[in-house]
């Protein structure tokens, strides 16, 4: 018989565990000496990424005579990069984010994100403290061995036997037919990257991490819409993702702290929503001024809470690790 909707969708227990991981989580940064934050859930700008949708909403109180349009964010990053070129020092959040058309075994609109910057810290760096902290989480519920490191090259060259910065669209159409993906209908002739995530996600990704961390890093530059760009042929991406038992549970990044180019990959990200009919999102101007103002050299990452709370307590949705998912809301 099914749960009436008014009751919550995790049991007590797992909420008593996710209440611990939190408390795990604050302590852990303590002890390092990183600073909590809090930063505002709505904004006047929003993502320009052509595969994240923002939520708006419309102010019409004081100051706004015919209603001002805001948007909840999709992630903390930008306040917290204009706290950092304030002289913040290292900092993290674990915020409440709101994503449109997200919903599923793994996907809830409304989740939870821990996110933290480490000043002076590059990509790699950043890698060895997310495997301290995600271990001590996961210790004694997760068996977990070795953790690996692969490049995104390396990633393809094992799985597919493809070179992902020089396949073709042909290419790489033909080796999901091989592999049995399925194929969406209008997946672009004249651009990879919707390809390659294709493959990513449906072939590779549910073999990435089986009982270890698996970090994947130097994504294409394409991809890496808010790294810097680190030396190769093609440049990649400072980019790293992180696999646990074929969950997607993190996405960091070197973070890239020049405004101009900040803006150009803005503008670029808007001209392809522009190519496929989608509506512009409005450009964060005051990210783009603490840019310029200064932004140190750090990386940062964003953590899956909901998604790691799914590992630890053994389950298998995010509908299980949550008070009310959407459905209950």
């Amino acid at each position: 018989m099914e749960r009436p909707t008014w009751r919550p969708g995790a049991d007590l227990a797992t909420l008593r565990l996710r209440a611990g991981l939190l408390t795990r989580v604050r302590a852990f940064f303590a002890a390092r000496g990183v600073l909590e934050v809090e930063t505002p859930m709505l904004s006047v700008a929003a993502v320009t990424e052509p595969n994240l949708a923002s939520f708006g909403t419309v102010y019409s109180g004081p100051g706004s005579r015919h209603g001002r349009t805001l948007y909840l964010h999709t992630s903390p990053e930008f306040p917290m990069k204009r706290l950092l070129a304030a002289g913040s020092g290292c900092i993290y959040q674990i915020a409440r984010v709101f994503r449109d058309g997200e919903a599923g075994r793994r996907h809830n609109p409304e989740f939870t994100l821990l996110e933290w910057y480490r000043v002076g810290f590059d990509h790699h760096r950043l890698m060895d403290e997310v495997t301290e902290l995600v271990t001590a989480l996961l210790a004694g519920r997760l068996p977990l061995a070795q953790p690996e490191r692969l490049s995104y090259r390396e990633l393809f060259q094992r799985h597919l036997d493809l070179n992902p910065h020089r396949a073709s669209v042909a290419e790489l159409a033909a080796r999901a037919e091989t592999q049995g993906v399925s194929i969406p209908p209008g997946m672009p002739t004249d651009r990879t990257d919707p390809w390659l995530d294709l493959l990513l996600t449906h072939y590779i990704e549910p073999r990435l991490g089986a009982g270890r961390l698996t970090f994947v890093y130097d994504y294409p530059a394409s991809q890496a819409a808010l790294a810097r760009l680190g030396p190769g042929d093609p440049p990649v991406g400072e980019r790293f993702e992180l696999y646990v038992n074929g969950v997607e549970l993190a996405n960091g990044f070197h973070e890239l702290g020049n405004a101009a180019e900040q803006r150009r990959r803005f503008e670029a990200e808007n001209a392809t929503r522009r190519g496929l009919g989608w509506p512009l999102m409005p450009v964060d101007e005051n990210l783009l001024a603490a840019l310029a103002a200064g932004l140190p050299d750090c990386a940062g990452v964003a953590l899956g809470f909901d998604r790691l709370v799914m590992l630890a307590a053994g389950k298998t949705t995010l509908a299980e690790v949550l008070a009310f998912p959407f459905e209950r809301a």
